[in-house]
C-alpha cells in the first residue's frame, strides 16, 4: 500500500484488471500490452515509485495503478535488504534525504524522517478518543511502529497484532530499531496470521480500539475494505469501541474513499475521515477512517484522553508530528474533500457527543 502498512495482512496475489476501481482501470487499459514490463525499482541510483524504465527507453511501466499518471523518486545511497517473502518483495535503501525506507511490492511504506506522522496519527486519533482503551488489535503493522506508539497509553492492559507476513517483521527488527522496539512491549502478542480468519475468531466484545494499517484495497486486500470485513470489526469492538482505518488519499480517492465511509454507516453508529501530511506517499497526504461502535458516545473532534496528560510507559522518542491540536485539525477538510465526502460522513458532534 502507499499507506504505510508494512505487510498486507491478508493473502497476496497478483492485482488483476478486475480488481481495480474504474477509474485505475482505465488508467491501466491505456498501456500497451507490449509495454507493460516490470522494471528494476532503483535505476541509476534512483527509487522510483511507481518504477521506471532507464534512460533511452520509450515507456513507463505503472506498477501501481492507483496513482496513474505520476512517479515519486528518492535518491539510493545504498540498498541494504532486498528479498521475497511468501507474500511480497521487501525492499530496504539508504535515501540521501529520507533516511532508510522500507519499500513493499514497489510501493514505499515508512521511511526513518516522515514515519511519524502516519506511525503516531494512526494510533492516537482513536486511543486519544476514549477515556481508557485497556484492549487494542493492529492489523498489520509488521514494523512496530503502531505498537510504539500505543505503548505510550499506560491504561492499555493487552495489544494483540496480527501480521500475515514474518519476514517483514524479522527485516524491520534489523533496519528499524527506533519502530520495531514496539514489539518489546510486554503488553503484545503477535500472530502470524491472516487477519480475516483472526477476526473471524475473535471473541466478541474483546476490543477497546482495533487500529487498520492495511494494503490498498486492490486484488485480494479489497477484502478488507468490504462489508464483511468491517462486520467482523465491529463484532469484535466492545461498545463505544472504536475502529481506525487506513483510508487513502482524498486528492487522488475519492470514490474509495465514499464505498469506505458508505460501507462503515451501515455498520458503525459514527463515521469520520481525518487526514495528515506524509511527504512520501502519494499525493503527499494519506487519511484515516474514524469509526465507533454502538454504545457509550464517542467524539472523535475533541481528545478526551489527551496525549498530553500520558503518565505511563516511559517512551524513549518523543512524540514528532500528534499533538492535541493536531488531533482536533485533522477532521477538517478541505471544500472539495467536504463536497465529496461529507454526505458519508457522521454529523459534526451533537450535545451528546455522537
Amino acid at each position: 500500500m502507499a499507506g504505510g502498512g508494512a505487510g498486507n495482512g491478508s493473502d497476496a496475489g497478483r492485482t488483476t484488471m478486475e480488481d481495480l476501481p474504474p477509474c485505475c482501470r482505465k488508467a491501466r487499459a491505456s498501456i500497451p500490452e507490449s509495454e507493460a514490463k516490470c522494471h528494476e525499482t532503483v535505476v541509476s541510483g534512483w527509487f522510483s515509485n511507481p518504477p521506471v524504465s532507464d534512460e533511452g527507453s520509450k515507456f513507463m511501466y505503472f506498477n501501481n495503478p492507483m496513482w496513474p499518471g505520476e512517479a515519486h523518486s528518492l535518491k539510493v545511497e545504498k540498498i541494504l535488504f532486498q528479498g521475497k517473502s511468501e507474500f511480497q518483495d521487501i525492499l530496504v535503501f539508504e535515501s540521501s534525504m529520507y533516511g532508510k525506507v522500507l519499500v513493499l511490492d514497489g510501493i514505499v511504506q515508512l521511511t526513518d524522517k516522515d514515519e511519524c506522522a502516519y506511525q503516531e496519527m494512526i494510533s492516537h486519533l482513536p486511543l486519544c478518543s476514549i477515556p481508557s482503551p485497556k484492549t487494542v488489535l493492529v492489523i498489520g503493522g509488521g514494523d512496530g511502529g503502531v505498537l510504539r506508539e500505543i505503548a505510550r497509553h499506560s491504561s492499555v492492559e493487552h495489544i494483540d497484532i496480527c501480521e500475515i507476513d514474518k519476514l517483514v517483521i524479522d527485516v524491520c527488527k534489523q533496519f528499524f530499531p527506533d519502530l520495531s522496539v514496539g514489539f518489546e512491549d510486554p503488553r503484545v502478542r503477535l500472530h502470524v496470521d491472516d487477519a480475516v480468519k483472526f477476526l473471524k475468531d475473535a471473541p466478541e466484545g474483546m476490543y477497546d480500539a482495533i487500529i487498520v494499517d492495511s494494503s490498498d484495497p486492490i486484488g485480494p486486500a479489497k477484502e478488507l475494505v468490504e462489508k464483511p470485513f468491517f462486520e467482523t470489526i465491529a463484532r469484535a469492538l466492545k461498545p463505544g469501541g472504536v475502529l481506525c482505518n487506513q483510508a487513502e488519499s482524498m486528492w487522488l480517492h475519492t470514490h474509495l474513499i465514499q464505498e469506505m465511509l458508505s460501507v462503515c454507516r451501515e455498520t458503525f453508529k459514527s463515521v469520520h475521515y481525518a487526514w495528515a501530511s506524509v511527504p512520501t506517499y502519494p499525493s503527499g497526504v494519506i487519511g484515516f477512517l474514524l469509526c465507533s461502535t454502538n454504545g457509550p458516545p464517542v467524539n472523535f473532534l475533541n481528545p478526551v484522553n489527551p496525549i498530553e496528560k500520558q503518565e505511563g510507559v516511559k517512551c524513549k522518542r518523543e512524540l514528532r508530528f500528534y499533538n492535541s491540536e493536531i488531533h482536533k485539525a485533522a477532521f477538517a477538510l478541505p471544500s472539495f474533500a467536504k463536497r465529496e465526502l461529507s454526505a458519508y460522513l457522521s454529523t459534526p458532534a451533537s450535545p451528546d457527543g455522537c
